[in-house]
């Protein structure tokens, strides 16, 4: 696959040129410089070529600090990988010392490079752009990535660079969101699964704020796996990047097929876990929940026992999800994980047939399905599954009554014994004269 890095210094509208480029809305954007730390990538077509773009964070060489310097970690592996980079410096500034550098820096890559100069917005702005050819370059490419505006013709360069062509983008992968409160070791999942350090990963919590999509091939089945930022308690974000990091991470959640929950079995259960566990729930995901931290237990041989019904008494309603003790610092049970995904996806995706199901349904459901009054009887005519992803079913009744919420854990319960649909919400629906109702 053919990758472009885009890099520069901090708050140059790196990220607002990819979500342009991408035409999605991927990268957090925001006028507070390093708001992109891990790099993000986004598979495009675009006139029959197909391309992979990544977005790095901000450029800050010489940087001690933790953070800062794993940006600059991420963004340097980034710039080995890609084919062509997309150097962005910003108009209004003019070029400063840390453009100069960067510029040096990417003539010893070796590489072909396109500088980008942004925030061309206004007519005054095109002449500032023009002392940009100082830094020896024999083109440059003046955009406003904000308002979509000469970015077509930086398009069309990359185009041409890009050899063969597509047409069309196959994905055949899982989508696989990994999910949890802060610093329960996400990224450190990530990075085991992958074989490397993809996200930046440091005891700070809330390292984490784009959602990082990252390609795996495991056993022959492809997935693409998202480390999400760490969902925190509404009123404890209080940047507003932290704030829309929350909103991307759920947002990301619907694009999941299956969602890792990851909790830190040292700490133990929180209401906050049973909330973000909710969220998967809620949006129909199959879901796997992944206690790490596991090498940090004092443990025997009940503890594992003891602690897997200390997650079944607090989140009843994941009774379906399967668990499974991990050490993202060790690497202990992490390849099982995959595993335990695709198991999922199979599932999710099962769907019964009309006939099978009617039979299922009269040989084991129908003698048992009575309403809450003592005298009257209940019965269902008929069912079948309307949709999958999750398998969702309807159940036709004779009565205008509803059925009762113990009667629907009753269904679904007969329906998991009969079909699995391992680590897969069910849900029930009953046809009740001219109504449709959800439980």
């Amino acid at each position: 696959m053919y990758r472009i890095a885009i890099v520069g210094r901090p708050n140059v509208g790196k990220s607002t040129l990819f979500n342009c480029l991408t035409k999605t809305r991927k990268a957090i954007v925001g006028d507070e410089p390093g708001i992109t730390r891990d790099r993000l990538s986004e598979v495009v077509l675009r006139y029959g070529k197909s391309f992979e773009i990544i977005d790095t964070g901000g450029f800050v060489p010489e940087e001690k600090d933790a953070i800062p310097r794993k940006i600059l970690e991420q963004a340097k592996v980034a710039m080995q990988e890609a084919n062509l980079l997309v150097f962005v410096t910003d108009a209004r500034e003019g070029i400063l010392p840390m453009d100069e550098t960067l510029n040096a820096l990417l003539r010893a890559q070796d590489k072909e490079y396109f500088l980008v100069v942004n925030k061309v917005d206004v007519p005054r702005l095109e002449e500032s752009a023009l002392q940009f050819y100082t830094l020896g370059v024999d083109h440059i490419y003046p955009v406003s990535a904000e308002h979509n505006q000469g970015v077509s013709a930086l398009l069309e360069a990359i185009i041409q660079r890009i050899p063969g062509t597509a047409t069309s983008l196959e994905r055949e992968e899982i989508r696989v969101a990994i999910i949890g409160r802060p610093n329960v070791g996400k990224s450190s999942l990530l990075n085991r699964l992958l074989g490397e350090e993809r996200a930046i990963v440091t005891d700070l919590p809330g390292t984490t704020r784009d959602a990082i999509d990252s390609h795996l091939k495991f056993e022959d089945q492809s997935y693409c796996l998202i480390d999400t930022a760490g969902i925190r308690r509404k009123g404890k974000t209080r940047l507003k990047t932290e704030k829309l990091s929350v909103i991307m991470a759920r947002k990301n959640l619907e694009k999941a097929d299956v969602v890792l929950l990851v909790v830190d079995v040292v700490e133990g259960l929180t209401k906050l876990d049973a909330t973000i566990g909710g969220y998967a729930h809620k949006a129909g995901k199959s879901i796997i929940v992944v206690a790490n931290k596991w090498d940090l237990m004092s443990r025997d041989t009940h503890t594992a026992a003891l602690t897997e019904k200390e997650f079944r008494t607090h989140m009843k309603f994941l009774d379906y999800s399967p668990i499974i003790f991990v050490s993202a610092k060790t690497g202990k049970r992490v390849t099982n994980v995959l595993n335990f995904v695709k198991k999922a996806f199979e599932a999710r995706q099962f769907r019964v047939s009309t006939a099978k199901l009617n039979k299922f349904l009269e040989k084991k459901v129908s003698p048992d399905v009575v309403s809450v009054g003592k005298q009257q009887k209940f019965p269902v005519k008929y069912a079948a599954q309307v949709s999958a992803e999750p398998p969702t079913f309807v159940f036709f009744t004779r009565s205008s009554s509803k059925l009762h919420f113990s009667r629907q854990r009753f269904l679904v319960n007969r329906l998991r014994e009969e079909y699995g649909f391992y680590a897969t919400p069910i849900r029930v629906l009953q046809r009740k004269r001219k109504s449709l109702q959800r439980d």
